[in-house]
């Protein structure tokens, strides 16, 4: 058996029946020329005689000493006809069709007594494209990790008829015969007795930072719409935005491509909020996930994040003001960082994104206030035109998780020239998910007026 790490077993003790903790993405081809009618079928075909898998995606969580989900057991027989599915859209199978199944799809919980992943080939659109919509359990993948996974299966050849999986790639980091798997029982003890030696010590350091973090900013988050208990069903909208517009606006008011993102979400969530008459009069803290991987890391297996806290200046009426504000949290907060080490930095993160967090901060503790209000997460993709089977990308739209007192997700990823986002809300909280959409666009528009 192979323990989890600590941010890892967050994610699986935090999912239940109203709570499915796995990221997804929606990926929209547009088929080759000389696809022919059956062209999706056959597609389907041959990935289920695809029936190597990388161990990642042979894991499901297993119990050990009475202990549930603080571990991993490889599972030996699967079905891979159980995780890879086909589907059709009703007509006129149209955008809103294709949305209204993944939602229904991000909805549902992964199986835990299988791999927690799953793959829908989905036909049936009106314009003859088709699309994948793939979700993957938070505690075996994060969303660098699976944004470079899909980009592995594709390739920049549009006459190339290779078809790739992600269960089924070369490792790029072969293990050295001398490491230790983690399977055997000696192993995984003395890791786990390893782990349990550092915890004080990383506790230590993690509550240290994020009260610095918290320090910097000399409010706590306010309470929102989107900090209240969820259910289960979700709703997903998406949109694309040209990347040639945000970078203008980096280059013009020297910042970065995210400072920019994170403004353009800020100023929707502002103008989300008013048109509800329900902005807070403190400013809105959005929780800014950065990887730790370095480029060369295109293993998938786990979570290497930091949480860094953000001050998205909802409180400012003025788009520039507003943006610079962004500017100098981030700055800021990603100093916290920059002395720790990346277990340090993701015990940080477990810290931050943990319930029990509030508890090690009696201050913040004893208002009662969310340690941050929205999770906004951009994630480096491909900047030139890719394809899979002959099949061209025309959008690929991560989709990512709402948390109990944290009713909506921002996340987006690059995709050639554009940038492509995804929201994911809880139904019952976030009512019209979809006006989210509409306030990016005019925030952006604000942003390339006010400078």
């Amino acid at each position: 058996m192979e323990f989890v790490s600590p941010i890892d077993a967050l994610f699986l003790l935090a999912e239940s029946r109203e709570h499915p903790m796995h990221v997804g993405g929606l990926m929209l081809f547009e088929p080759p020329e000389d696809a022919g009618p059956d062209y999706v079928r056959r597609t389907h075909e041959r990935i289920l005689r695809e029936t190597s898998f990388h161990p990642t995606f042979r894991k499901r969580p297993a119990t050990w000493l009475g202990a549930p989900q603080i571990g991993w057991t490889q599972e030996s027989d699967i079905e891979l006809g159980y995780h890879v599915r086909r589907a059709a859209l009703p007509r006129p199978g149209g955008q809103q069709q294709l949305l209204d199944l993944a939602s229904r799809l991000h909805s549902t919980l992964l199986d835990r007594h299988r791999p927690l992943w799953e793959m829908h080939v989905i036909e049936g659109f009106g314009d003859g494209r088709f699309a994948l919509y793939t979700k993957m359990h938070h505690a075996l993948i994060d969303g660098v990790s699976g944004q470079r996974l899909m980009r592995r299966i594709m390739t920049e050849d549009a006459t190339a008829r290779d078809l790739l999986v992600p269960w089924n790639l070369p490792r790029t980091h072969p293990r050295n015969a001398d490491e230790p798997s983690g399977s055997a029982f000696g192993s995984a003890a003395r890791n786990l007795l390893s782990a349990a030696g550092a915890v004080p010590a990383l506790a230590r350091t993690a509550r240290d930072a994020l009260l610095r973090q918290q320090l910097t900013m000399p409010f706590s988050a306010p309470r929102t719409m989107f900090n209240v208990p969820i259910g289960g069903a979700r709703r997903v909208v998406v949109r694309s935005w040209p990347l040639e517009r945000v970078k203008q606006v980096a280059k013009s008011t020297g910042s970065t491509v995210n400072d920019v993102v994170l403004a353009m979400s800020a100023g929707a969530l502002r103008g989300f909020l008013r048109e509800r008459e329900a902005l807070p009069d403190k400013p809105m803290i959005a929780m800014v996930p950065v990887s730790l991987r370095d480029e060369a890391d295109n293993e998938p297996g786990g979570n290497k994040i930091c949480a860094i806290l953000c001050n998205l200046a909802t409180d400012l009426a003025d788009p520039f003001a507003r943006l610079e504000a962004i500017k100098d949290s981030m700055h800021r907060n990603k100093e916290v960082y920059r002395a720790l080490s990346n277990t340090q930095a993701m015990a940080l993160s477990a810290l931050t994104l943990s319930p029990f967090a509030m508890s090690l901060l009696p201050a913040l503790n004893s208002v009662a206030n969310p340690a941050f209000n929205i999770v906004i997460s951009n994630v480096s993709g491909a900047r030139e035109p890719l394809y899979w089977n002959g099949a061209r990308l025309d959008a690929g739209y991560p989709m990512s998780i709402p948390l109990d007192g944290q009713a909506a997700n921002i996340t987006l990823t690059t995709n050639g020239a554009n940038l492509d986002f995804g929201i994911v809300g809880c139904r019952r909280s976030v009512p019209h998910l979809d006006r989210i959409l509409l306030h990016l666009d005019n925030a952006l528009t604000e942003l390339e007026e006010s400078h």
